[in-house]
Protein backbone atom coordinates (compact mmCIF):
# COMPACT_ATOMS: atom_id res chain seq x y z
CA UNK A 1 0.00 0.00 0.00
CA UNK A 2 2.86 2.37 0.88
CA UNK A 3 4.46 1.54 -2.50
CA UNK A 4 1.26 2.57 -4.30
CA UNK A 5 1.04 5.82 -2.33
CA UNK A 6 4.67 6.60 -3.13
CA UNK A 7 4.09 6.01 -6.88
CA UNK A 8 1.00 8.26 -6.79
CA UNK A 9 2.92 11.05 -5.08
CA UNK A 10 5.76 10.77 -7.63
CA UNK A 11 3.32 11.08 -10.57
CA UNK A 12 1.62 14.11 -9.00
CA UNK A 13 5.02 15.77 -8.48
CA UNK A 14 5.99 15.00 -12.08
CA UNK A 15 2.78 16.62 -13.38
CA UNK A 16 3.40 19.73 -11.26
CA UNK A 17 6.95 20.03 -12.59
CA UNK A 18 5.72 19.70 -16.17
CA UNK A 19 3.31 22.60 -15.58
CA UNK A 20 6.13 24.77 -14.26
CA UNK A 21 8.77 23.76 -16.82
CA UNK A 22 8.92 25.42 -20.27
CA UNK A 23 6.93 23.64 -22.98
CA UNK A 24 10.03 23.14 -25.13
CA UNK A 25 11.78 21.26 -22.31
CA UNK A 26 8.76 19.00 -21.78
CA UNK A 27 8.63 18.22 -25.52
CA UNK A 28 12.37 17.54 -25.56
CA UNK A 29 12.08 15.10 -22.65
CA UNK A 30 9.13 13.33 -24.27
CA UNK A 31 10.92 12.98 -27.63
CA UNK A 32 14.10 11.76 -25.92
CA UNK A 33 12.14 9.12 -24.01
CA UNK A 34 10.37 7.90 -27.17
CA UNK A 35 13.68 7.74 -29.03
CA UNK A 36 15.15 5.71 -26.19
CA UNK A 37 12.32 3.17 -26.41
CA UNK A 38 12.64 3.09 -30.21
CA UNK A 39 16.38 2.52 -29.94
CA UNK A 40 15.83 -0.46 -27.62
CA UNK A 41 13.24 -1.88 -30.04
CA UNK A 42 15.59 -1.42 -32.99
CA UNK A 43 18.43 -3.04 -31.09
CA UNK A 44 16.14 -5.97 -30.33
CA UNK A 45 15.20 -6.31 -34.01
CA UNK A 46 18.88 -6.10 -34.95
CA UNK A 47 19.69 -8.81 -32.41
CA UNK A 48 16.94 -11.02 -33.86
CA UNK A 49 18.20 -10.40 -37.39
CA UNK A 50 21.76 -11.17 -36.30
CA UNK A 51 20.58 -14.38 -34.62
CA UNK A 52 18.77 -15.45 -37.80
CA UNK A 53 21.88 -14.67 -39.82
CA UNK A 54 23.95 -16.72 -37.38
CA UNK A 55 21.52 -19.64 -37.70
CA UNK A 56 21.64 -19.51 -41.51
CA UNK A 57 25.42 -19.72 -41.31
CA UNK A 58 25.63 -22.30 -38.51
CA UNK A 59 22.77 -24.58 -39.61
CA UNK A 60 24.15 -27.36 -41.84
CA UNK A 61 22.98 -27.58 -45.45
CA UNK A 62 23.86 -30.94 -47.03
CA UNK A 63 25.51 -30.89 -50.45
CA UNK A 64 23.79 -32.60 -53.36
CA UNK A 65 25.07 -36.12 -54.10
CA UNK A 66 27.61 -36.44 -56.90
CA UNK A 67 26.91 -38.52 -60.02
CA UNK A 68 29.37 -41.23 -58.94
CA UNK A 69 27.62 -41.46 -55.55
CA UNK A 70 24.39 -42.50 -57.27
CA UNK A 71 25.97 -45.76 -58.39
CA UNK A 72 26.90 -49.01 -56.69
CA UNK A 73 29.15 -52.00 -57.23
CA UNK A 74 28.35 -55.59 -56.32
CA UNK A 75 29.82 -59.03 -56.82
CA UNK A 76 29.22 -60.87 -60.10
CA UNK A 77 28.29 -64.54 -60.30
CA UNK A 78 31.95 -65.48 -60.68
CA UNK A 79 32.91 -63.35 -57.66
CA UNK A 80 34.50 -60.47 -59.55
CA UNK A 81 33.44 -56.89 -58.73
CA UNK A 82 30.91 -55.44 -61.15
CA UNK A 83 31.20 -52.16 -63.00
CA UNK A 84 29.26 -49.29 -61.37
CA UNK A 85 25.49 -49.49 -61.91
CA UNK A 86 22.87 -46.80 -61.35
CA UNK A 87 21.14 -46.94 -57.99
CA UNK A 88 17.34 -46.91 -57.93
CA UNK A 89 16.14 -43.75 -56.18
CA UNK A 90 12.61 -43.45 -54.85
CA UNK A 91 13.38 -39.88 -53.76
CA UNK A 92 13.89 -38.65 -57.33
CA UNK A 93 10.48 -40.05 -58.28
CA UNK A 94 8.92 -38.48 -55.19
CA UNK A 95 10.49 -35.09 -55.95
CA UNK A 96 9.24 -35.23 -59.56
CA UNK A 97 5.71 -36.00 -58.34
CA UNK A 98 5.89 -33.12 -55.82
CA UNK A 99 7.11 -30.68 -58.48
CA UNK A 100 4.33 -31.72 -60.86
CA UNK A 101 1.72 -31.33 -58.09
CA UNK A 102 2.96 -27.82 -57.20
CA UNK A 103 2.80 -26.86 -60.86
CA UNK A 104 -0.90 -27.77 -60.77
CA UNK A 105 -1.41 -26.00 -57.42
CA UNK A 106 -2.26 -29.35 -55.85
CA UNK A 107 -1.02 -29.42 -52.26
CA UNK A 108 -3.31 -32.22 -51.07
CA UNK A 109 -0.64 -34.92 -51.37
CA UNK A 110 -3.11 -37.28 -53.06
CA UNK A 111 -1.01 -37.48 -56.22
CA UNK A 112 2.15 -38.57 -54.35
CA UNK A 113 2.69 -42.30 -54.47
CA UNK A 114 5.67 -44.17 -53.05
CA UNK A 115 7.30 -46.65 -55.39
CA UNK A 116 6.45 -50.25 -54.53
CA UNK A 117 9.09 -52.23 -52.64
CA UNK A 118 11.12 -54.88 -54.43
CA UNK A 119 12.43 -56.68 -51.32
CA UNK A 120 11.24 -57.18 -47.78
CA UNK A 121 14.08 -55.46 -45.95
CA UNK A 122 16.90 -53.05 -46.80
CA UNK A 123 19.85 -52.72 -44.43
CA UNK A 124 21.88 -49.50 -44.66
CA UNK A 125 25.35 -49.77 -43.13
CA UNK A 126 27.29 -46.48 -42.80
CA UNK A 127 30.98 -47.36 -42.88
CA UNK A 128 34.01 -45.12 -42.49
CA UNK A 129 37.32 -47.02 -42.53
CA UNK A 130 35.66 -50.20 -41.22
CA UNK A 131 37.71 -52.90 -42.95
CA UNK A 132 38.57 -54.50 -39.60
CA UNK A 133 35.06 -54.61 -38.09
CA UNK A 134 32.75 -54.85 -41.10
CA UNK A 135 33.12 -58.59 -41.80
CA UNK A 136 31.83 -59.64 -38.36
CA UNK A 137 28.83 -57.36 -38.71
CA UNK A 138 28.01 -58.70 -42.19
CA UNK A 139 28.40 -62.28 -40.95
CA UNK A 140 25.80 -61.71 -38.22
CA UNK A 141 23.46 -59.89 -40.61
CA UNK A 142 23.57 -62.40 -43.46
CA UNK A 143 23.34 -65.41 -41.10
CA UNK A 144 20.12 -63.97 -39.71
CA UNK A 145 18.70 -62.82 -43.05
CA UNK A 146 19.35 -66.23 -44.64
CA UNK A 147 17.75 -68.22 -41.81
CA UNK A 148 15.49 -66.79 -39.10
CA UNK A 149 14.40 -63.71 -41.04
CA UNK A 150 13.47 -65.82 -44.06
CA UNK A 151 11.25 -67.90 -41.77
CA UNK A 152 9.69 -64.71 -40.39
CA UNK A 153 8.85 -63.61 -43.94
CA UNK A 154 7.46 -67.06 -44.76
CA UNK A 155 5.21 -67.20 -41.69
CA UNK A 156 4.01 -63.63 -42.24
CA UNK A 157 3.02 -64.52 -45.82
CA UNK A 158 1.22 -67.70 -44.71
CA UNK A 159 -0.59 -65.81 -41.95
CA UNK A 160 -1.80 -63.23 -44.45
CA UNK A 161 -2.94 -65.93 -46.88
CA UNK A 162 -4.73 -67.76 -44.07
CA UNK A 163 -6.55 -64.61 -42.98
CA UNK A 164 -7.66 -64.00 -46.56
CA UNK A 165 -9.00 -67.57 -46.81
CA UNK A 166 -11.00 -67.34 -43.57
CA UNK A 167 -12.67 -64.07 -44.60
CA UNK A 168 -14.71 -64.80 -47.70
CA UNK A 169 -15.51 -61.13 -48.29
CA UNK A 170 -11.81 -60.22 -48.14
CA UNK A 171 -12.52 -57.72 -45.34
CA UNK A 172 -10.83 -57.71 -41.96
CA UNK A 173 -13.04 -59.06 -39.15
CA UNK A 174 -13.22 -57.77 -35.61
CA UNK A 175 -13.37 -59.97 -32.52
CA UNK A 176 -17.18 -60.02 -32.63
CA UNK A 177 -17.20 -61.35 -36.19
CA UNK A 178 -18.36 -58.21 -38.00
CA UNK A 179 -16.34 -56.90 -40.94
CA UNK A 180 -14.61 -53.53 -40.78
CA UNK A 181 -15.07 -52.13 -44.30
CA UNK A 182 -12.54 -49.34 -43.83
CA UNK A 183 -9.92 -51.08 -41.66
CA UNK A 184 -6.58 -51.37 -43.48
CA UNK A 185 -5.30 -54.92 -43.77
CA UNK A 186 -1.72 -55.38 -42.60
CA UNK A 187 0.59 -55.91 -45.55
CA UNK A 188 2.50 -59.20 -45.57
CA UNK A 189 6.26 -59.07 -45.31
CA UNK A 190 7.47 -59.72 -48.83
CA UNK A 191 10.45 -61.92 -49.68
CA UNK A 192 14.04 -60.80 -50.28
CA UNK A 193 16.64 -58.53 -48.71
CA UNK A 194 19.52 -56.25 -49.60
CA UNK A 195 22.47 -54.69 -47.77
CA UNK A 196 23.71 -51.24 -48.80
CA UNK A 197 27.19 -50.58 -47.43
CA UNK A 198 27.76 -46.83 -47.70
CA UNK A 199 31.51 -46.25 -47.64
CA UNK A 200 31.68 -42.74 -46.22
CA UNK A 201 34.85 -41.47 -47.89
CA UNK A 202 36.84 -44.43 -46.57
CA UNK A 203 40.57 -44.47 -47.26
CA UNK A 204 41.13 -48.10 -46.30
CA UNK A 205 39.80 -51.34 -47.81
CA UNK A 206 36.17 -51.02 -46.66
CA UNK A 207 34.77 -51.46 -50.19
CA UNK A 208 37.03 -54.44 -50.92
CA UNK A 209 36.14 -56.04 -47.58
CA UNK A 210 32.41 -55.89 -48.33
CA UNK A 211 32.83 -57.32 -51.84
CA UNK A 212 35.21 -60.05 -50.65
CA UNK A 213 32.66 -61.05 -48.03
CA UNK A 214 29.94 -61.36 -50.69
CA UNK A 215 32.31 -63.47 -52.79
CA UNK A 216 33.25 -65.76 -49.89
CA UNK A 217 29.58 -66.38 -49.08
CA UNK A 218 28.75 -66.87 -52.77
CA UNK A 219 25.90 -64.39 -52.50
CA UNK A 220 23.80 -63.59 -55.54
CA UNK A 221 24.71 -60.35 -57.35
CA UNK A 222 22.95 -57.32 -55.92
CA UNK A 223 22.35 -58.66 -52.42
CA UNK A 224 25.29 -56.63 -51.10
CA UNK A 225 25.70 -53.27 -52.81
CA UNK A 226 28.57 -50.94 -52.02
CA UNK A 227 28.05 -47.19 -52.47
CA UNK A 228 31.15 -44.99 -52.24
CA UNK A 229 30.92 -41.35 -51.15
CA UNK A 230 33.81 -39.29 -52.49
CA UNK A 231 34.35 -37.40 -49.23
CA UNK A 232 33.47 -38.17 -45.62
CA UNK A 233 30.06 -36.68 -44.81
CA UNK A 234 29.51 -38.08 -41.34
CA UNK A 235 27.35 -40.95 -40.14
CA UNK A 236 24.12 -39.00 -40.63
CA UNK A 237 25.03 -38.08 -44.20
CA UNK A 238 25.90 -41.69 -45.04
CA UNK A 239 22.67 -43.06 -43.53
CA UNK A 240 20.49 -40.46 -45.28
CA UNK A 241 22.22 -41.14 -48.60
CA UNK A 242 21.62 -44.88 -48.25
CA UNK A 243 17.98 -44.39 -47.27
CA UNK A 244 17.34 -42.52 -50.54
CA UNK A 245 18.14 -45.67 -52.48
CA UNK A 246 16.50 -48.48 -50.51
CA UNK A 247 14.15 -50.89 -52.26
CA UNK A 248 12.76 -52.52 -49.12
CA UNK A 249 9.31 -52.67 -47.61
CA UNK A 250 11.21 -51.81 -44.44
CA UNK A 251 14.56 -50.05 -44.15
CA UNK A 252 16.88 -50.28 -41.16
CA UNK A 253 20.25 -48.73 -40.53
CA UNK A 254 22.76 -50.65 -38.47
CA UNK A 255 26.24 -49.67 -37.31
CA UNK A 256 29.19 -51.35 -39.02
CA UNK A 257 30.73 -52.36 -35.68
CA UNK A 258 28.04 -54.99 -35.07
CA UNK A 259 27.40 -53.75 -31.52
CA UNK A 260 23.64 -54.29 -31.79
CA UNK A 261 22.33 -57.86 -31.76
CA UNK A 262 21.23 -58.24 -35.39
CA UNK A 263 18.87 -61.10 -34.63
CA UNK A 264 16.67 -58.51 -32.88
CA UNK A 265 15.74 -57.16 -36.32
CA UNK A 266 12.61 -59.33 -36.22
CA UNK A 267 11.54 -57.56 -33.02
CA UNK A 268 11.91 -54.19 -34.76
CA UNK A 269 9.77 -55.31 -37.71
CA UNK A 270 7.11 -56.73 -35.41
CA UNK A 271 7.08 -53.58 -33.27
CA UNK A 272 6.83 -51.33 -36.30
CA UNK A 273 3.95 -53.32 -37.82
CA UNK A 274 2.03 -53.02 -34.54
CA UNK A 275 2.13 -49.21 -34.49
CA UNK A 276 1.78 -48.44 -38.22
CA UNK A 277 -0.99 -45.97 -39.06
CA UNK A 278 -3.57 -46.26 -41.83
CA UNK A 279 -0.97 -45.05 -44.35
CA UNK A 280 1.46 -47.79 -43.33
CA UNK A 281 3.84 -45.33 -41.64
CA UNK A 282 5.79 -46.41 -38.60
CA UNK A 283 9.22 -46.25 -36.95
CA UNK A 284 10.81 -48.74 -34.55
CA UNK A 285 13.72 -47.51 -32.43
CA UNK A 286 16.20 -50.02 -31.07
CA UNK A 287 16.81 -49.19 -27.41
CA UNK A 288 19.57 -49.98 -24.92
CA UNK A 289 17.76 -48.24 -22.06
CA UNK A 290 17.08 -51.58 -20.35
CA UNK A 291 20.86 -52.12 -20.12
CA UNK A 292 21.48 -49.10 -17.87
CA UNK A 293 22.98 -50.54 -14.71
CA UNK A 294 24.17 -53.66 -16.54
CA UNK A 295 27.80 -54.73 -16.63
CA UNK A 296 28.24 -53.39 -20.19
CA UNK A 297 27.34 -49.85 -19.08
CA UNK A 298 28.82 -49.93 -15.57
CA UNK A 299 32.26 -50.80 -16.99
CA UNK A 300 32.30 -47.62 -19.07
CA UNK A 301 34.38 -44.71 -17.84
CA UNK A 302 32.89 -42.27 -15.37
CA UNK A 303 33.29 -39.45 -17.91
CA UNK A 304 31.39 -41.34 -20.61
CA UNK A 305 28.48 -42.17 -18.28
CA UNK A 306 28.39 -38.58 -16.97
CA UNK A 307 28.27 -37.17 -20.50
CA UNK A 308 25.60 -39.71 -21.50
CA UNK A 309 23.27 -38.68 -18.68
CA UNK A 310 23.96 -34.97 -19.26
CA UNK A 311 23.13 -35.32 -22.95
CA UNK A 312 19.85 -37.12 -22.17
CA UNK A 313 18.87 -34.31 -19.80
CA UNK A 314 19.76 -31.71 -22.45
CA UNK A 315 17.75 -33.70 -24.98
CA UNK A 316 14.63 -33.64 -22.83
CA UNK A 317 14.75 -29.84 -22.62
CA UNK A 318 15.33 -29.20 -26.32
CA UNK A 319 13.16 -31.73 -28.14
CA UNK A 320 9.37 -31.94 -28.59
CA UNK A 321 7.39 -34.23 -26.23
CA UNK A 322 7.30 -37.53 -28.16
CA UNK A 323 11.00 -37.35 -29.06
CA UNK A 324 11.92 -36.36 -25.50
CA UNK A 325 10.03 -39.41 -24.20
CA UNK A 326 12.30 -41.83 -26.09
CA UNK A 327 14.79 -43.24 -23.62
CA UNK A 328 17.55 -44.05 -26.13
CA UNK A 329 17.72 -41.86 -29.23
CA UNK A 330 21.31 -42.72 -30.16
CA UNK A 331 21.23 -46.49 -30.65
CA UNK A 332 22.42 -47.25 -34.19
CA UNK A 333 19.59 -49.67 -34.96
CA UNK A 334 16.41 -47.98 -36.24
CA UNK A 335 13.78 -49.30 -38.65
CA UNK A 336 11.39 -47.37 -40.89
CA UNK A 337 8.44 -48.56 -42.91
CA UNK A 338 8.72 -47.58 -46.56
CA UNK A 339 5.66 -45.33 -46.33
CA UNK A 340 7.30 -43.24 -43.59
CA UNK A 341 10.45 -42.37 -45.58
CA UNK A 342 8.99 -39.50 -47.73
CA UNK A 343 8.04 -37.61 -44.56
CA UNK A 344 11.54 -37.89 -43.09
CA UNK A 345 14.41 -38.39 -45.54
CA UNK A 346 13.81 -35.41 -47.92
CA UNK A 347 13.97 -33.00 -44.97
CA UNK A 348 17.13 -34.27 -43.27
CA UNK A 349 19.91 -31.72 -42.66
CA UNK A 350 22.14 -33.07 -39.92
CA UNK A 351 25.04 -35.22 -41.13
CA UNK A 352 26.79 -35.69 -37.80
CA UNK A 353 26.07 -37.82 -34.74
CA UNK A 354 22.88 -35.93 -33.87
CA UNK A 355 21.04 -37.02 -37.05
CA UNK A 356 19.04 -39.68 -35.12
CA UNK A 357 17.27 -36.94 -33.17
CA UNK A 358 16.36 -35.03 -36.33
CA UNK A 359 14.85 -38.21 -37.80
CA UNK A 360 12.71 -38.68 -34.69
CA UNK A 361 11.69 -35.00 -34.60
CA UNK A 362 10.63 -35.20 -38.25
CA UNK A 363 8.64 -38.37 -37.52
CA UNK A 364 6.91 -36.61 -34.63
CA UNK A 365 6.11 -33.49 -36.66
CA UNK A 366 4.53 -35.73 -39.36
CA UNK A 367 2.53 -37.66 -36.71
CA UNK A 368 4.28 -40.92 -37.57
CA UNK A 369 3.88 -43.53 -34.80
CA UNK A 370 7.17 -44.47 -33.11
CA UNK A 371 7.82 -47.42 -30.80
CA UNK A 372 10.88 -48.21 -28.71
CA UNK A 373 12.07 -51.82 -28.78
CA UNK A 374 14.63 -53.31 -26.38
CA UNK A 375 17.57 -54.81 -28.29
CA UNK A 376 20.76 -56.59 -27.32
CA UNK A 377 23.99 -54.66 -27.44
CA UNK A 378 27.67 -55.14 -26.65
CA UNK A 379 30.70 -52.86 -26.44
CA UNK A 380 32.95 -53.21 -29.50
CA UNK A 381 36.48 -51.82 -29.64
CA UNK A 382 37.54 -49.42 -32.35
CA UNK A 383 34.89 -46.72 -31.95
CA UNK A 384 35.63 -43.46 -33.77
CA UNK A 385 33.60 -41.47 -31.27
CA UNK A 386 35.64 -38.98 -29.27
CA UNK A 387 33.67 -39.06 -26.04
CA UNK A 388 34.36 -35.49 -24.90
CA UNK A 389 34.52 -33.49 -28.12
CA UNK A 390 31.81 -35.41 -29.95
CA UNK A 391 29.49 -35.08 -26.94
CA UNK A 392 30.01 -31.31 -26.97
CA UNK A 393 29.51 -31.35 -30.73
CA UNK A 394 26.24 -33.25 -30.33
CA UNK A 395 24.97 -30.75 -27.76
CA UNK A 396 25.88 -27.87 -30.08
CA UNK A 397 24.33 -29.64 -33.08
CA UNK A 398 21.11 -30.30 -31.15
CA UNK A 399 20.80 -26.64 -30.09
CA UNK A 400 21.33 -25.41 -33.67
CA UNK A 401 18.98 -28.06 -35.04
CA UNK A 402 16.16 -27.19 -32.62
CA UNK A 403 16.53 -23.45 -33.24
CA UNK A 404 16.65 -23.89 -37.04
CA UNK A 405 13.46 -25.94 -37.11
CA UNK A 406 11.74 -23.87 -34.44
CA UNK A 407 12.42 -20.49 -36.07
CA UNK A 408 11.77 -21.51 -39.67
CA UNK A 409 15.32 -21.69 -41.03
CA UNK A 410 14.44 -25.30 -41.84
CA UNK A 411 10.95 -26.06 -43.05
CA UNK A 412 8.97 -28.67 -44.95
CA UNK A 413 7.89 -28.12 -48.53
Amino acid sequence: MSLLNGATSFIELLIQQCKIAPLSLVVLLAVTTLLGFASVALQREELIEQFYLFLFIAAPIPRAPLASEKTYVTNLSDGRPSTPSKLPCWLETHNAQSKNARRKDDFSGRTLHMEKPEVGISIVVPAYNEEERLTNMLEDAVDYLESDFRELQFHAQNKQNGAATKTASGKKKSSNGHAHPHAPSPKPLIQGWEVLVVSDGSTDGTTTTALEFAKSRKLSPGLIRVVSLRENRGKGGAVTHGMRHVRGQYAVFADADGASTFSDLGKLVTGCKKVEDSKGRGVAVGSRAHLVGSQAVVQRSLLRNLLMHSFHLFLRFLTPPATAAIKDTQCGFKLFSRASLPDIIPYMHSEGWIFDVEMLMLAESASIPVCEVAVGWKEVKGSKLNVLWDSLGMAWGLAVLRAAWGLGVYRRG
